[in-house]
């Protein structure tokens, strides 16, 4: 539990993945361990358990036997068993009043609880500090759980590896490993490192990174992430990034940076705990003096005992604990449906989307495109267009690039090109040998005054066309692929009434044949970065609550815009990812909704727990002040509602979305 006037996020894991050992909090902010202290918990708490033990003993001694103490024994008794269960809190509540710090937790319930002793109820004072204690264990519980198992989820990179050095297999920490080694993976075994696969061919479990069990085959050549588990045979693999910098480590960052982002449900609450905490002692002040002036046969000790039960209900703890707590649930729900939040404050903005804008090519499309067709102008051949279309597209990380390269394969030999400028929106300008190269769109040859036949406006595929020392030379028509749960996607975020538009660098007339076989709302082909930026602010200055998915470098600028940035990460650009608030590992179309689900789902328990936490409070400190609650009553249903409320939070990451 957290002091409730100074509250950072309750779950906080970016001290455990570098300190095992550390806990969310300082010593100094808590009065406990959280359970990472070596030893068993009972070891830890032995203090709290004879406490409890000495309770029980005179409570069976008072009212089952009738037996009934000196005074004095009573007080001693009774101290003993409060200060073993209560130092903890005694001794932080001391520090912060020292610091100025007064109206805290801490501060809260040792008055409360040294109240009692002053009127004489030693039993009751007692039994609030224990039972607050116990109550605080046990939530020390369900936090720690849940931290362990998001912990779990995530942290999921093994730290030995078994790399292949001076011909022989040596088991090393996958810290040590340089880049270009060898690494070997064993069947059964989780990748350590990012890499190429040098083996002809295997299987893995990607599920940890994308949250899809399903086995994903890889070839020779294909890219290997750490964190993916290999299914069958044994592979070999070479390192393409260092430990610190593998897609998974940037995960666990992206995760553990989502900690320290705020909703504001979570920002309201915090303000509200340190303004509420003061008003709660002045009002307990003025319900045991106010009294005095207005009341015949005032009894000090029975209205400082009403004082004592407000005090007690008052302590807002179920609020700032149990909300920071259920947000990093959605947290880590999403990262289990391979969805990566970049912090509480997007699952609220997930609520508040009412319009889902898309870029075409590797959102609605797979963006695997495959060459098609060759054309050429006269005065050059079939082979000699496409060799040049490739060198020049192989400085190009985009999709289409990618395809031509592919294409030509070796024949694209050792020659390169020079002065490559690469024009957003438009294509790639260079020099190859003597030949001055443009590969692009037909936006690029307009932007350079070249001259190209006008049926190619009517080609509805997507095509790159060339020009060659300023004049037309061709073109090469690429097939690209719609993604199998596109058009589901879009029938489920018109169920959830959001309004659906399509942005694309392509042609109208592509754009709108992919819209057509979608079912998306609106679709807008021949956009320029700037371009997709004006159409997103139109959106805005009407009012839409706007999220925005993309892929590639020229989105970064519209992610950035939107009121959620989506990137697409497995296909995605790393300049999409910086950039995007939520992160898709699968690039799956279908996980935008279940990043919409899980926005509200966080919500509706975040909600509950505010609803609870304050009708119950409200309804304690009625019956308190009117002195029908005493403090054994006011004490369980403070620690009660704390421990149902976080138990309620910790129940978001068993939810399926």
């Amino acid at each position: 539990m957290k002091d409730c006037c100074n509250h950072d996020d309750i779950v906080e894991i970016k001290h455990e993945h570098t300190h095992p050992k550390s806990t969310a909090v300082a010593e100094d902010e808590h009065s406990h361990d959280h359970g990472q202290a070596d030893g068993p918990q009972w070891k830890q708490h032995l203090g709290l358990l004879i406490g409890l033990g000495i309770l029980v003993c005179v409570l069976v001694m008072d009212y089952g036997f009738g037996i009934q103490l000196p005074k004095w024994i009573s007080l001693a008794v009774n101290a003993f068993a409060y200060l073993l269960a209560g130092w903890g809190v005694l001794k932080l509540a001391i520090r912060k009043v020292m610091r100025g710090d007064i109206f805290n937790e801490f501060v809260l319930m040792s008055v409360a609880t040294l109240g009692a002793f002053y009127i004489g109820e030693y039993a009751e004072g007692v039994a609030v500090m224990v039972f607050y204690s116990i109550g605080e264990w046990f939530q020390d519980a369900a936090v720690d759980k849940a931290k362990a198992s998001i912990k779990a989820l995530l942290d999921i990179r093994p730290d030995e590896v078994t790399v292949i050095r001076d011909g022989s297999a040596k088991v090393l920490n996958a810290r040590t490993i340089k880049l270009d080694e060898i690494i070997q993976v064993k069947a059964g075994e989780k990748v350590g490192l990012d890499g190429e696969l040098l083996s002809n061919q295997g299987a893995f479990n990607t599920a940890a990174l994308t949250g899809e069990s399903r086995p994903d085959t890889k070839y020779k050549g294909d890219t290997v992430l750490a964190g993916m588990i290999n299914l069958n045979t044994v592979s070999e693999i070479k390192v393409t990034a260092l430990f610190q910098d593998s897609k998974l480590s940037k995960i666990l960052e992206m995760v553990q940076d989502a900690s320290s982002r705020k909703s504001q449900t979570q920002l309201f609450i915090s303000r509200f705990a340190k303004v509420y905490t003061p008003i709660v002692f002045f009002l307990a002040l003025a319900l045991a003096l106010i009294p005095y002036l207005v009341v015949e046969n005032y009894v000090f000790n029975d209205w400082l005992y009403r004082a004592l039960v407000f005090l007690v209900i008052s302590c807002p703890c179920a609020l700032v604990v149990s909300i920071p707590l259920g947000y990093f649930g959605g947290i880590g729900l999403a990262s289990k449906n391979g969805i990566l939040f970049k912090g509480g404050n997007f699952l609220d903005v997930m609520t508040k989307i009412n319009t889902i804008v898309m870029d075409k090519t590797g959102t609605l499309t797979k963006g695997v495109f495959k060459v098609q067709k060759v054309v050429v102008a006269d005065g050059i051949s079939e082979k000699e267009l496409i060799k040049l279309a490739a060198i020049l597209e192989s400085n190009s990380t985009h999709p289409v690039a990618k395809a031509i390269v592919d294409y030509v394969g070796e024949a694209i030999g050792d020659e390169k090109a020079t002065e490559v400028e690469e024009i957003a929106g438009h294509g790639l300008v260079g020099i190859i040998g003597d030949k001055e190269v443009l590969t692009g769109n037909l936006k690029l040859l307009k932007k350079y005054d070249i001259n190209y036949p006008k049926e190619l406006t009517e080609i509805i595929d997507t095509i790159v066309v060339l020009a060659i020392n300023k004049k037309y030379a061709g073109y090469i028509t690429i097939a690209d692929e719609i993604k199998e749960d596109a058009k589901e996607a879009i029938r489920q975020m018109h169920a959830l009434n959001i309004k659906t538009v399509m942005l694309s660098g392509d042609k109208q007339a592509v754009a709108d044949q992919v819209a057509k076989i979608v079912g998306i709302d609106n679709a807008y082909g021949d956009l320029l970065p700037e371009g997709k930026v004006a159409k997103v602010e139109a959106l805005k200055n009407e009012g839409r609550h706007i999220a925005f998915v993309g892929d590639g470098v020229n989105d970064a600028p519209v992610i950035a815009l939107a009121d959620a940035g989506i990137a697409m990460g497995g296909l995605g650009s790393d300049a999409a990812i910086e950039t995007a608030d939520i992160v898709i590992q699968n690039d799956q179309v279908l996980k935008i909704v279940t990043a919409l689900k899980i926005g509200k789902l966080t919500r509706n328990i975040v909600w509950q727990n505010i609803g609870l936490a304050m009708s119950v409070k409200v309804a304690v400190l009625s019956l308190g002040a009117f002195g029908v609650a005493n403090l054994w009553e006011a004490v369980i249903a403070d620690v009660g509602v704390a421990f149902l409320a976080i138990l309620n939070a910790v129940r978001i990451q068993r939810k399926k979305v």
